[in-house]
């Protein structure tokens, strides 16, 4: 059976680095620049909140940052949805 990775912070930073180079490669008009830099944005932030997730002093400000980073993936995934359409 092949092992599956289960590492969040690894496929999360995985992410943000393949969205970072998909960015980079999308049109320079203005909706590939529009939309290329919320994805950036969000994509990115997911990552680094789950970082400061793994580092809060209390329950609240853990599922605070854990909220934010599943609002930023929830992002993410609607702005790619619109990129494959246009």
């Amino acid at each position: 059976m092949q092992n599956k990775r289960y590492d969040l912070e690894e496929r999360l930073v995985d992410f943000a680095a393949d969205v970072a180079l998909f960015c980079k490669a999308m049109p320079s008009d203005f909706t590939g620049q529009y939309y290329g830099h919320q994805l950036l944005r969000s994509a990115g932030s997911s990552a680094l909140n789950f970082g400061e997730m793994q580092g809060a002093q209390t329950d609240r400000d853990f599922k605070n940052k854990a909220t934010i980073s599943l609002k930023e993936l929830k992002e993410s995934r609607i702005n790619l949805k619109i990129l494959s359409k246009i």
